[in-house]
């Protein structure tokens, strides 16, 4: 019984990749989470992509038109700071984000982050992420895929849809999902746990 569980993962592991719904978040460099909280940022817990981790801390995140309070703060701190909303949070913010993968934010526009003890103004930094899919070698290679390909990805879902413009990123660090933002999510009826399926 036990070796046909294993078998059974094994063969799902090769045909699905489970999704995750991301909601919007904020990375900081260690500088700004100084100013902002007065010290590093602390664990609350930790996320499915190994040594990433939810902090205790949380921001408001400030546009031209609207706010966003208690925003969740991801670390552990990066070298540049990330805003990362979905496009109908943009609406709220008055802010029109790019569609990027996470560290591209050249050219994109800044926004306001308030903490417990300061705030920090970003010139630049807020993106709505592109759909992606995190992946090791070993899991690429049972994909048939490779790092920095576009791929679709059908969804396993309430209401499946067929998502175009799907990255693939591969590193040994990472765990293997599929990353959705709120508004994809909520379009194909994302529940925890779902799965997703790479088209050729």
């Amino acid at each position: 019984m036990e070796n046909a569980e294993k078998l059974a993962d094994l063969v799902a592991s090769r045909l699905f990749v489970e999704l995750e719904a991301s909601g919007r978040h904020v990375h900081v460099t260690r500088e700004q989470a100084m100013v902002l909280f007065g010290h590093r940022l602390t664990p609350k817990r930790p996320l499915s992509q190994p040594g990433q981790f939810l902090a205790e801390q949380r921001v408001t995140v400030v546009g031209p038109k609207g706010e966003f309070r208690d925003v969740a703060v991801l670390g552990p701190e990066r070298k540049e700071a990330q805003v990362e909303i979905s496009l109908t949070d943009g609406r709220t913010l008055g802010i029109q984000p790019p569609i990027r993968l996470s560290g591209d934010t050249k050219g994109s526009p800044g926004a306001t982050l308030i903490g417990s003890c300061g705030r920090v103004e970003l010139e630049t930094g807020v993106i709505a992420a592109q759909r992606h899919i995190h992946l090791t070698p070993e899991a690429a290679k049972g994909f048939g895929v490779s790092h920095g390909q576009q791929v679709k990805l059908k969804t396993l879902t309430e209401r499946s849809v067929i998502f175009e413009n799907v990255a693939v990123r591969v590193s040994p660090d990472f765990a293997p999902y599929a990353h959705l933002d709120y508004d994809e999510a909520n379009a194909c009826g994302f529940q925890k746990g779902d799965l997703g399926r790479i088209l050729p």
